[in-house]
């Protein structure tokens, strides 16, 4: 199998933007770490800077925002997004 992170980024994504999301799960994973990536563990986003730093992505910076908040790579209350610290092994 192909490393889904690599596989990612040399199929769906082109000029560092994600281009269309992959239907395998372990590649939308990978591609959820990688919009996830460009956010700040534990800083605060208002819902429009989490906007605007997906809104070059396909499909559309709403689904995505939804996306990564189902697969648990953004938390939301409050009207406030962050990216939670990662959790220790064992």
């Amino acid at each position: 199998m192909h490393d889904p992170d690599a596989h990612v980024q040399l199929a769906f994504v082109r000029d560092g933007r994600l281009t269309s999301l992959p239907r395998r799960r372990a590649y939308l994973l990978a591609a959820c770490d990688l919009l996830a990536a460009r956010f700040e563990t534990g800083r605060r986003y208002a819902e429009a800077e989490v906007n605007e730093i997906l809104a070059g992505d396909a499909p559309d910076h709403a689904t995505l925002r939804r996306l990564l908040v189902d697969e648990g790579r953004l938390q939301r209350a409050d009207g406030e997004y962050w990216r939670p610290a990662p959790r220790a092994n064992g």
